[in-house]
């Protein structure tokens, strides 16, 4: 059985085809599910437990944002990665808090699709960069909030290591910036969630941008 397997969920036949040629094309992925409703989508994780629920926003029923909300709230869900053709701002911080692992467009290239499933299954964030572009902007546009107070038991490391964590880096990404070990970022996530109570660095996004730490998007070498 393939590492990765994947329900897929979108109203439209063609795009249900399409992506699911591209994922089979994969020897450690396999598309087990599909669906063309939200409904529906719940019935089929139900039954086949995939790692990963690739997941439209707007269907007619049940859309992606409840169905979303439905298979999260299920024992032991899988991650669920949003895609669409909507980059609205109010739909990526609804999917975010509800727990969604990422946001794609769906003329996301064909190796984005693929590194995102592999990233969301390990446990990372994944946003377009055009939606963490307009994230990003949004929030340092309107001012954010006043910073939680309960920044102050970080460390300056640990608040660099959110302040990157939020604008959508990889651990490899993050580790580049501050010159660090990969396993270093990931022992400074770690801590970051026990400090702030935080379930997965999904919240701490969340909690960053809330709290006021939204900045210009990095990537490395820039």
């Amino acid at each position: 059985m393939a590492d990765i397997t994947v329900v897929l969920v979108d109203d439209q036949d063609l795009v249900r085809d399409g992506f699911t040629m591209i994922i089979d094309s994969q020897p450690d992925m396999a598309v087990v599910g599909t669906a063309s409703d939200g409904a529906e989508a719940v019935d089929v994780v139900r039954r086949q437990h995939p790692s990963v629920v690739l997941m439209d926003v707007r269907m007619p029923g049940m859309d992606g944002l409840a169905a979303t909300r439905a298979v999260l709230a299920a024992p032991d869900p899988p991650k669920v990665l949003v895609l669409t053709t909507f980059d609205l701002d109010e739909y990526v911080m609804q999917a975010l808090r509800l727990g969604a692992s990422g946001f794609l467009l769906k003329d996301s290239p064909r190796s984005l699709l693929l590194s995102a499933l592999r990233r969301v299954v390990d446990g990372e964030l994944v946003l377009a960069p055009a939606v963490m572009e307009r994230l990003v902007d949004t929030f340092v546009q309107v001012g954010g909030r006043v910073e939680d107070p309960g920044m102050a038991i970080l460390t300056p490391r640990e608040v660099d290591v959110v302040r990157l964590v939020a604008q959508g880096l990889s651990n490899a990404e993050i580790a580049e910036h501050l010159f660090l070990g990969v396993t270093t970022v990931k022992s400074h996530v770690a801590r970051v969630l026990t400090k702030l109570g935080l379930r997965d660095r999904v919240q701490v996004v969340v909690y960053a941008y809330e709290a006021g730490l939204a900045g210009r998007v990095l990537r490395p070498g820039r």
